[in-house]
């Protein structure tokens, strides 16, 4: 097979990621931790995400088929940072409709309660003050799965969950960094030494 010359290598660092957040508006900061855990895309698929596609009791986040990239449903357990994360926006969506006086279906609104469509320039220039100028919001999906396979998650697990379909996508994101190849040593140092026993 031909080696692929197209793969990008950026991620965030957790430190790095919270220090542009801090750097974003209040309204958009649940909206990165949420591209930041689930991997998924940040204008298609976050800030369309509405209320009918979260099931707190259940557990879990869906999106419907007609809103991925690959056209196939997709389904994320609510880990308790995420979860967190859904329970404040209920309450931020609550005091909205009350001010408002409007019915907000949307997960992530704006203060006005208007959808989020596009916040280039404001994300550009939290990158910029925080360090890690020319960072993408794409790079959260090669984060999300960097983070799953640290995690442990199965391989085809971790596909289902950020929404890649073929092996060779995924691996496209599956970047080993520096921490893995170490962890992965130290398991290798703690199996030559169960060998020499």
């Amino acid at each position: 097979m031909l080696a692929e010359h197209n793969r990008r290598t950026g991620f965030f660092e957790r430190p790095q990621f919270e220090s542009v957040r801090s750097h974003l508006a209040p309204h958009l900061r649940p909206v990165v931790t949420f591209a930041y855990i689930t991997g998924w895309r940040v204008r298609s698929e976050v800030v369309a995400l509405g209320w009918r596609h979260v099931d707190l009791a259940g557990g879990e986040v869906r999106l419907d088929p007609d809103m991925t990239k690959n056209r196939e449903g997709r389904v994320f357990p609510l880990p308790p940072e995420l979860r967190a994360l859904l329970v404040a926006q209920v309450a931020a969506r609550d005091e909205i409709q009350r001010r408002t006086k409007q019915i907000i279906p949307w997960v992530f609104v704006r203060p006005s309660g208007k959808v989020i469509k596009s916040f280039y320039k404001r994300w550009k220039a939290a990158c910029q003050a925080a360090g890690v100028p020319g960072r993408i919001l794409h790079d959260f999906r090669r984060t999300a799965v960097r983070n799953l396979e640290r995690a442990g998650v199965p391989r085809s697990t971790a596909m289902a969950m950020v929404g890649h379909r073929t092996e060779a996508i995924y691996r496209r994101y599956a970047i080993v960094d520096e921490v893995m190849l170490r962890e992965a040593g130290e398991k290798l140092a703690a199996a030559s030494m169960g060998g020499t026993r």
